[in-house]
């Protein structure tokens, strides 16, 4: 065990603070939660955990204190509530108070891979596997960085503390996630989900990065054996982790980067996967990392630690964290040049979209700012046909900002260094969901090969009507049949109609930008009925 006491503990406002477990090692973490009853054993030498009540992320309950300068550029609404700063200030309490007179664990990490862009982030709970979390999924300092580590911003995780007069300070619930910007600060309290360290840290640098001139990014990225980068955007259930993990290209990152002048780079050390129906042979990189260090949430094993992840009995969001170091070919650095592709997924259900065109610079803002894909029936209760699900730039819940400054960044580095963009369709094709078929892995596959290799270039396009795509006509390893979805349904009318119905979704949905002016008027580039 470490015996260095982190810098700056004096000025943490707990009192009578009891053992300080500061960057514990794995071996030491696993000790601790087995003694602890937190954590068992599996047969491959992982250690499970449960969440508690909140399996998954509470988005109703985060919230940024309201004060300058901050409160200038944020994007308030749904997605970024307001609270005041002396109802923040009694939380703070509130965390503090639960922090103190314990024993507690202290983690010190970085986030992002990035020297010039990168944050030194303080960590702070009194449970053993929030801080073997914390260690999978942030960038772990070498013992020499430690000695001079200062964090730039600090969570207080006080996951056993609830807010008991929250109705009386206007707030959703008990539980709170809130960020000071001004003080560097975060506090969390309710909800024991990891997940809330994970995507808060990815907020706060969605807040700094783009005031600098620098994209942060809801995407996976992989590199090939010439240096050629490739972003993959997607909301879940589009592919994105599944596809950027190719046996011929390192894996930079699978969730979280930026883009700065020096090139792309991962914000996280780490991974965070769901294994809901993990399938060893369509996954195997995902199954193969499920060894020792690695820490499963909410799956169900038997007596002996055998997992069975058919079981969602406590979740369909049963999930692993593990350090990118558990992925064989991964890009040792976390870091890249920049891109030459941009690919964004969509999971269309309404099996209209091709399942690869080219986009121009000006459809390319379109569709990043649009942010789409598809639930299907039987995903949520109520739910009989394909529901359209937009997100801007692939992750709203995580910005601060509006969208429009993402996507501004985007733009400017698009044309800065060339890059070429790609929709490609992982959803449905021949019919709907519940008609059609699912896109095949194979066809997908060489979509994305087409595009790596630059062989798509070569093709000669076709012009998808109303959306306005440039589609290949034809496509090494691609059945040819379904590179224009018309061709793959047997009435031609219905795909018409089913066609005209998504156009009018995505129009709809893009009026939310009509009073950004003419730098954002790029309703032209996308569907015209």
């Amino acid at each position: 065990m470490s015996t260095r006491t982190p810098n700056g503990l004096d000025k943490l406002g707990l009192k009578n603070i009891g053992e300080v477990y500061y960057n514990l090692s794995y071996d030491e973490l696993q000790a601790h939660e087995i003694n602890q009853g937190e954590c068992k054993i599996s047969t491959t030498g992982t250690a499970m955990c449960d969440t508690g009540i909140f399996t998954g992320r509470s988005p109703k309950d985060k919230y940024f204190v309201d004060q300058p300068p901050s409160n200038k550029h944020i994007a308030w609404g749904d997605v970024n509530r307001p609270i005041k700063k002396e109802i923040y200030e009694e939380l703070f309490d509130l965390t503090k108070d639960q922090l103190s007179g314990k024993n507690i664990y202290v983690m010190d990490v970085y986030t992002g891979a990035s020297k010039a862009s990168r944050r030194s982030i303080r960590f702070i709970t009194e449970v053993a596997w929030q801080a073997h979390f914390v260690k999978n999924m942030f960038i772990r300092p070498t013992e020499e960085e430690l000695e001079t580590f200062e964090p730039d911003f600090t969570v207080y995780n006080a996951c056993k503390a609830v807010d008991e007069k929250y109705k009386e300070h206007g707030l959703n619930s008990d539980v709170f996630v809130v960020f000071n910007i001004e003080d560097n600060v975060s506090i969390i309290g309710g909800t024991w989900y990891g997940g809330e360290m994970k995507k808060g840290i990815f907020s706060m640098m969605n807040y700094w990065l783009p005031l600098e001139g620098k994209l942060s990014m809801h995407c996976s990225a992989n590199v090939g054996k010439e240096g050629d980068v490739c972003l993959f955007f997607g909301l879940s259930g589009t592919g994105k982790t599944t596809l950027s993990t190719d046996p011929n290209r390192a894996l930079i990152g699978d969730d979280e980067h930026g883009w700065d002048d020096n090139g792309v780079f991962n914000f996280e050390g780490g991974c965070y996967a769901k294994v809901i129906n993990l399938d060893p042979k369509s996954e195997p990189e995902i199954h193969g990392a499920i060894v020792k260090d690695a820490l499963l949430e909410n799956v169900v094993a038997d007596e002996t630690g055998n997992v069975d992840y058919t079981n969602d009995s406590k979740t369909e969001n049963t999930r692993v964290s593990y350090p990118i170091e558990h992925i064989e070919n991964h890009k040792e650095d976390l870091q890249s040049g920049h891109p030459k592709n941009i690919i964004f997924l969509s999971a269309d259900a309404f099996g209209v979209l091709p399942p690869v065109s080219k986009l121009t610079k000006e459809q390319a803002m379109y569709y990043f700012l649009s942010g789409y894909t598809a639930k299907v029936a039987g995903t949520e209760r109520g739910i009989t046909e394909p529901v359209a699900t937009f997100s801007a730039c692939f992750g709203e819940a995580f910005l601060p900002l509006h969208p429009t400054v993402y996507a501004k960044l985007l733009g400017e580095k698009i044309d800065e260094h060339g890059v070429n963009v790609y929709l490609v369709n992982t959803g449905w094709t021949g019919g709907a969901y519940g008609v059609g078929k699912r896109m095949s892995i194979k066809n997908t596959r060489a979509c994305i090969n087409g595009i790596l290799s630059g062989a798509i270039l070569e093709s000669e396009f076709d012009t998808l009507d109303t959306f306005n795509l440039a589609i290949p006509k034809t496509l090494e390893g691609v059945d040819t049949e379904v590179l224009n979805p018309r061709n793959t349904w047997t009435d031609k009318a219905e795909y018409d109609a089913s066609l005209a119905k998504l156009a009018k979704m995505f129009q709809e949905n893009f009026h939310r930008y009509d009073d950004k002016g003419g730098e954002f008027n790029f309703a032209s580039a996308g569907p015209q009925l």
